[in-house]
């Protein structure tokens, strides 16, 4: 029977024709009674889903031939397609995929949204809302304090002091109500927030509940947006301050209300999703490190594997010796390449906090930054060449730089094109950095403290500063070792603040924690010169061998 007339006649099922079947077959479209069940999954010529009527996948009409539903979807084009479509050449050579299978991503990513949301995100602005309450709370007692003590010294100059009582009166007030508007606005926002989270999570609900593919695959998650916390406030209350009694200055020795300052202190960091620190608090070391796979790349001797960065949990962007920079997936298939604009040989590369690929090219001077296939330099450089780079929480760019006459050396914050501090000298007016053009890999740690890898022979030292620029600390290794010099090349950070680096002619990775102390050593996992590193999400450990080309993914958390 044709399936279009059979969708309009009286449902019955397909194999024995009883009226009403309670079951269907997703992937066979096709309607049955239970006691027919068994007979139709005996047919093993495909992977056959059969669910209760009314929780079947109600399959999106297709666009192009709308007596036909879609049974897949194409990955290329990202649209759902039918037989027809297949038969036609305009998806020929196209991946495709059953549309279950989207619907079962979607439905895992809704998920996990719908579980941050109502774990993390949500409580987190809930918590801000009720901080801002006691803050009103304190802005109000101390205002009150401020008054009372004020006409208290006021009732000791009687009359000749009434003005100034008045005065300081209403500069208290003003400033109060100068407070309490930035805290209302800030309020607002939050609540504002708070609203739009509550109808997300609505919303997430209904479609976790709703079999409609269209509106399924039509959602666009806005967690990201929701994990960059507003700003918090930090407020110096006025103070009085009062004086010896001089009819004569009055005015000067009533005393003096110290001025309203409300700093606005930005949250720092992005709430990590779910995977990273928040759901692995005070993780242990394991004890025995090892490697979950090796990874082979087309790199080697004679292009060596010479930067890494991770994309997510098992795709890893790499850079070697040509103009190339690949990305590969954990079983060591390349699934992209792009070519340098310059077409000459990156430097570093890097991946900012929404995924996208940035690169340094030395030779042009610029910092590019990868869009949609599309390379766009962020900047250009001039007296000065770029060497390493690393993406911020909050999305600027950390940039080693080399001046031309290759002696001086410094890091340099950027917003998009806008320079926004210079790194480049301690307390003692002392260089930071060596000067040379030598490898020094630059990674942000949790906490925004900022470390350098500066593998200069003379130097060998691993430096980390506060995000102000303040030196913190160096590390030159272990206090007792039985390795040889050591000789820091790649660095990153994990969850947990703690800071790793890779020591490439010891065959090691140095674990220390956030304030420079040694914790362990990674050298049971036969690395072959390890040259730069990355963690992903779940603080697996990616190891890059210079000469090998291979990566080695490695547990270091039980």
């Amino acid at each position: 029977m044709d399936r279009r007339s059979w969708a309009q006649d009286v449902l019955r099922c397909r194999l024995c024709e009883t009226p009403g079947p309670p079951m269907y077959c997703d992937i066979c479209h096709t309607h049955l009674c239970k006691a027919c069940v068994g007979e139709h999954l005996s047919d093993e010529s495909k992977d056959h889903k059969v669910v209760p009527f009314k929780k079947r996948v109600l399959n999106p009409k297709c666009l192009k031939h709308s007596t036909q539903l879609c049974d897949l979807h194409c990955k290329k084009c990202d649209i759902p397609i039918c037989v027809e479509c297949v038969s036609s050449d305009e998806h020929l050579g196209h991946k495709m995929v059953g549309i279950l299978k989207i619907v079962e991503n979607k439905r895992e990513g809704l998920q996990r949204d719908l579980q941050e949301l109502e774990k993390n995100i949500y409580p987190k602005y809930r918590e801000m809302a009720s901080n801002i309450s006691v803050q009103k709370d304190d802005l109000s007692e101390n205002s009150q304090k401020l008054k009372t003590d004020i006409e208290k010294h006021g009732e000791d100059l009687h009359r000749e002091i009434d003005t100034a009582v008045e005065k300081f009166k209403s500069d208290v007030m003003e400033m109060e109500s100068e407070h309490l508007v930035v805290l209302d606005k800030q309020e607002n926002e939050i609540k504002r927030s708070i609203s739009e989270i509550e109808q997300s999570i609505a919303d997430l609900n209904k479609l976790l509940n709703s079999n409609d593919v269209s509106l399924v695959s039509a959602y666009q998650s806005r967690n990201a947006e929701f994990r960059k916390l507003p700003p918090t406030f930090t407020v110096s209350l006025p103070r009085f301050t009062p004086q010896m009694i001089n009819k004569e200055q009055i005015y000067r020795e009533f005393g003096s209300l110290s001025p309203l300052s409300i700093k606005k202190e930005e949250q720092g960091y992005t709430m990590d999703s779910p995977g990273a620190d928040s759901f692995f608090p005070d993780r242990p070391l394991i004890n025995v490190p090892r490697i979950i796979t090796d990874i082979n790349t087309e790199y080697g001797k004679y292009n060596e594997l010479q930067s890494v960065s991770c994309l997510s949990d098992d795709e890893v962007w790499t850079c070697g010796q040509d103009n190339m920079i690949r990305l590969y997936n954990v079983h060591g298939k390349l699934v992209k390449s792009i070519q340098t604009k310059s077409r000459r040989v990156p430097r570093d590369i890097a991946v900012t906090q929404s995924g996208e690929l940035v690169y340094t090219d030395h030779y042009d001077r610029t910092v590019n930054i990868v869009k949609n296939t599309k390379i766009q330099a962020v900047f250009k450089l001039w007296g000065w060449r770029p060497t390493y780079v690393c993406s911020t929480s909050d999305d600027d760019f950390l940039v080693v730089m080399t001046n031309d006459f290759m002696n001086h050396t410094k890091v340099v914050r950027y917003s998009g094109s806008t320079e926004k501090q210079t790194i480049e000298f301690d307390d003692k007016g002392q260089p930071l950095y060596s000067p040379q053009d030598h490898t020094k890999f630059i990674c942000e740690n949790k906490n925004l403290d900022i470390c350098v890898a500066d593998s200069y022979t003379d130097t060998n030292t691993l430096v980390v500063v506060n995000k102000a620029g303040k030196l913190k600390f160096r590390y030159t290794g272990p206090p007792f070792t039985t390795k040889g010099t050591f000789n820091p090349t790649g660095i990153t950070t994990d969850s947990q603040c703690r800071i790793l680096t890779a020591d490439y002619y010891n065959n090691c990775i140095h674990i220390l924690d956030q304030d420079g102390q040694f914790l362990r050593y990674i050298d049971n996992c036969h690395l072959q010169y390890p040259f730069d590193i990355c963690v992903d999400i779940r603080d697996n450990l990616f190891v890059a061998e210079r000469y090998t080309g291979k990566m080695k993914k490695i547990q270091y958390y039980i």
